[in-house]
């Protein structure tokens, strides 16, 4: 599967900003999907994920109650909907998808840049 990351931009503190990453593919349904992040001179980290039938979530503690990660398998697209973001949450975000049985991410989007001003 392909993956191709948009929707990035300028926020200023408080704001929301909504991701979304389409996936090229036949088997997109049956993917484990993630957003990671990488400030600059930081290490890339994990940020929220869904499971293949959108049922099952998961948050890095530091996005708890601001991000919602959801996905349409109609439009093999996933989203990450971010809101009250803070100027730490700037980073390039990475989309990731997981093969079913799989730990690891093994298909990576090219990023978006998110930039949040105080």
């Amino acid at each position: 599967v392909q993956l191709q990351a948009s929707g990035g931009g300028l926020v200023q503190a408080g704001g929301s900003l909504r991701l979304s990453c389409a996936a090229s593919g036949r088997s997109f349904s049956s993917y484990t999907m993630g957003w990671f992040r990488q400030a600059p001179g930081k290490e890339r980290e994990f940020v929220a994920a869904v499971s293949w039938s959108g049922e099952d979530t998961y948050y890095a503690d530091f996005v708890k109650g601001r991000f919602t990660i959801s996905r349409d398998n109609a439009k093999n697209t996933v989203y990450l909907q971010m809101n009250s973001l803070k100027p730490e949450d700037t980073a390039v975000y990475y989309c990731a998808a997981r093969q079913p049985g799989w730990t690891e991410y093994d298909q990576w989007g090219q990023g978006t840049q998110v930039t949040v001003s105080s």
